[in-house]
């Protein structure tokens, strides 16, 4: 499987590097670390996570002031957030979930119970990401994916069973950097030491085929696809 990927932005180096040992070894997932929040912002746009664990009280931007840009922005407003904080106080936790957050962590904490939640929100947020998306209209691209209908400028294009698959999967999580090896799992139901290369063959023929429509899939180098509006 696909290990997920969280990012952790603590200023506390101690915390951030326990915290990224536990997630590794009961989540089996990538973790990354950033101890400031305007660090941490242009990394997650760079590389969308599959969650972001975010200290409340941070030097220079606060976790509040992160947690509403990544709200605000299409590629990351729905990747779940959990927040760390000292403030146990009532009005603490509601300033964090008016702003977005999904689930709110107090220091001191037990791994064990923050190692849980992150399963939560992981298999929470994995049930939106397979919500099919039925009908996408762009510029160029019309595509119905209940009637397996696609269209370029009005024009019907033919796509191959995988293109199709393809395409309805980076379109259902577009904004988001989709890896080749998510896709192999995801769309060719491959395990990740399967050779991705067939992955960069189907995304150079699906982007011929889609005309003008085909510059929406964008190749981020070093770490797969994404489609853009």
């Amino acid at each position: 499987m696909v290990r997920p990927r969280i990012v952790v932005v603590e200023d506390d180096p101690d915390l951030a590097v326990l915290l990224a040992h536990a997630l590794e070894r009961a989540q089996s997932c990538e973790v990354s670390l950033y101890a400031a929040g305007d660090a941490a912002l242009r990394g997650i746009s760079d590389a969308v996570p599959d969650l972001v664990i975010l200290d409340l009280n941070l030097p220079g931007m606060g976790g509040l002031e992160v947690c509403r840009a990544l709200r605000t922005r299409q590629a990351t407003q729905h990747v779940p957030v959990l927040m760390l904080t000292a403030n146990a106080g009532e009005a603490d936790r509601v300033a964090g979930f008016d702003v977005g957050a999904d689930d709110y962590v107090t220091k001191p904490f037990s791994l064990r119970e923050l190692s849980a939640r992150v399963k939560a929100l992981l298999r929470r947020s994995a049930q939106v990401e397979d919500r099919p998306v039925l009908v996408y209209t762009g510029t160029h691209l019309t595509a119905d994916f209940d009637a397996v209908a696609v269209s370029v400028d009005g024009a019907a294009i033919q796509l191959t069973r995988r293109e199709f698959e393809l395409l309805r999967y980076l379109v259902q999580n577009r904004s988001r950097v989709v890896s080749r090896e998510r896709l192999l799992e995801r769309v060719w139901g491959y395990e990740r030491q399967v050779d991705t290369r067939s992955i960069d063959v189907h995304v150079g023929r699906l982007r011929q085929k889609l005309g003008p429509a085909g510059r929406q899939i964008e190749t981020v180098v070093g770490l797969g696809y994404r489609f853009v509006d």
